[in-house]
């Protein structure tokens, strides 16, 4: 079979992709743009995409092609209804970032708390060389370890994250989004949650219930001194009313793993403030995490090819 890899790139320059070859003819790209999909695609029987949209248009150039295999857990990319109507298999990869989205949670979390930007810069600009002492006090820091940690999102990352927060001794709050009904779940409000929450983290996915799920109405309701994590979907929280809100001292700080246009647009406000740090969407990508992601979409290529269908990791 012939199996076209569309956007390589968003896998990593360090990940090796040979342990494909062995399922056919291997054709490799690093960037697709909109105008170079039709092409590429037209004479492949399985092609895996990262981001590049397959819709109806682009399926209809690609008669052989018989799966596709999204490296990503979102399939949002793939027009699913032409999929099913040419009977072309859509796969996708589940759990493979949590460790690696956790993780980062925190390194969030932890250089906010603890001044750690700041710190460093002075060290590199030679402010703790010049002090008359040993130590340097001049960004006020506290222990993480009491702090209440409210959760958005408690599927397995916030369930990951939670286990974190406890062994770290935070108290763990987890909020229910509204507009769902959890029944009898111990969830607290969410209104209730942003209230009483020293740092909020989000993990919940995009979409017309959480978009905007958190605009100035939200942070006016949130400590003074609370800090807000977003390493789930950029929509979800209104950047302009973050920035509104982190500039004028409504909530303390923020950061930031995605946003609402990526990569970030150069005159986006937030990269100006001193109080938000912003990470390129690298949350997910850990290298653990990127062999995971290659070891399941083979393991997607390789059941399509014995005909062992149960086996694949369906996107519908």
């Amino acid at each position: 079979m012939k199996i076209v890899v569309l956007d390589a790139l968003t896998l990593g320059l360090d990940i090796d992709l040979s342990q494909f070859i062995k399922y056919g003819e291997l054709e490799i790209y690093s960037t697709t743009n909109k105008e170079e999909v039709n092409t590429r695609i037209a004479d492949a029987e399985i092609i895996v995409t990262n981001k590049v949209i397959i819709g109806r248009s682009e399926l209809l150039q690609a008669p052989k092609l018989k799966l596709i295999c999204v490296a990503a857990t979102g399939f949002n990319i793939i027009d699913l209804e032409a999929a099913r109507e040419k009977s072309i298999v859509v796969s996708n990869v589940k759990n493979y970032s949590t460790d690696s989205v956790a993780q980062h949670t925190f390194s969030l979390i932890l250089a906010l708390q603890n001044s750690l930007y700041e710190y460093i810069t002075d060290v590199r600009d030679g402010a703790w060389s010049k002090s008359p002492i040993f130590t340097m006090l001049n960004h006020s820091f506290d222990d993480i370890a009491g702090k209440k940690l409210g959760i958005i999102g408690y599927g397995t990352i916030g369930k990951k994250v939670e286990s974190i927060a406890v062994a770290f001794g935070m108290q763990v709050l987890i909020g229910k989004r509204p507009g769902i009904n959890y029944g009898n779940e111990n969830r607290i409000e969410f209104e209730v949650l942003l209230k009483e929450s020293d740092i909020i983290t989000i993990h919940t996915p995009l979409s017309e219930n959480t978009k905007n799920l958190f605009t100035h109405s939200e942070f006016k309701k949130m400590k003074k001194s609370a800090i807000l994590i977003n390493v789930a979907r950029g929509g979800i929280v209104n950047e302009e009313d973050l920035a509104q809100a982190l500039s004028n001292g409504i909530i303390r700080a923020a950061a930031i793993d995605v946003c609402e246009q990526e990569p970030i647009a150069k005159n986006n406000q937030l990269l100006s403030l001193k109080n938000v740090l912003i990470t390129p969407h690298i949350a997910w990508a850990s290298l653990n995490s990127r062999i995971k992601l290659l070891n399941g979409i083979e393991k997607n290529i390789k059941s399509f090819i014995s005909g062992n269908i149960k086996d694949i990791n369906l996107a519908v």
